[in-house]
């Protein structure tokens, strides 16, 4: 029989165990799309690919996608930035976080459409720390109105330079505009 320290050796990073929410952290190489739909899973792939792809259609030619390495805490995001950050896609074990960060006149129009949000995302916001550069809030996108609700802070952040393209609300919430 085998040790637990004598397998512990012999475990490759991707034969660990990871949880839910874990990072991409193996700082060789920015993630491969393959692996990166793999280590989300298939649905946060389908938000993923929706979220690009909408990134793509609506500010085409604006950002070029950038993959940071956080260090062995954050792991890999992927960045969309011109002169001032736009979003970060975050790769976590079974799942796609959005970082969206608000700075002072993005958080003015939030309050301004404040009761027209959804609850959670108020909440969100409410509870997210302000730092010198603004809010940054995390959100995990796990439905399609989570989604939406990404899509329309980044339109309230920077309006689209083609035509708007969101994704539809497929939920029987009512539209938050």
């Amino acid at each position: 029989m085998t040790s637990t320290k004598a397998k512990r050796r012999t475990s490759t990073k991707s034969e660990i165990a990871s949880k839910i929410g874990d990072r991409m952290t193996d700082n060789s190489s920015p993630p491969q799309e393959a692996a990166v739909r793999k280590w989300i899973g298939p649905e946060a792939s389908r938000y993923w690919t929706e979220l690009r792809r909408w990134i793509d259609k609506d500010y085409p030619g604006v950002f070029e996608p950038d993959w940071i390495y956080g260090g062995k805490n954050r792991g890999w995001s992927l960045r969309y930035k011109k002169t001032k950050a736009f979003c970060t896609l975050v790769p976590e074990r079974g799942r796609l976080s959005v970082i969206v960060v608000m700075g002072g006149a993005e958080r003015k129009k939030f309050e301004e459409r404040r009761y027209t949000w959804r609850k959670s995302l108020v909440k969100l916001y409410d509870e997210a720390k302000t730092y010198i550069d603004g809010k940054w809030l995390t959100i995990a996108i796990s439905s399609a109105t989570g989604l939406r609700d990404v899509t329309d802070l980044l339109v309230m952040k920077r309006p689209p330079s083609a035509p708007t393209m969101v994704p539809a609300r497929k939920s029987r919430e009512a539209p938050t505009k």
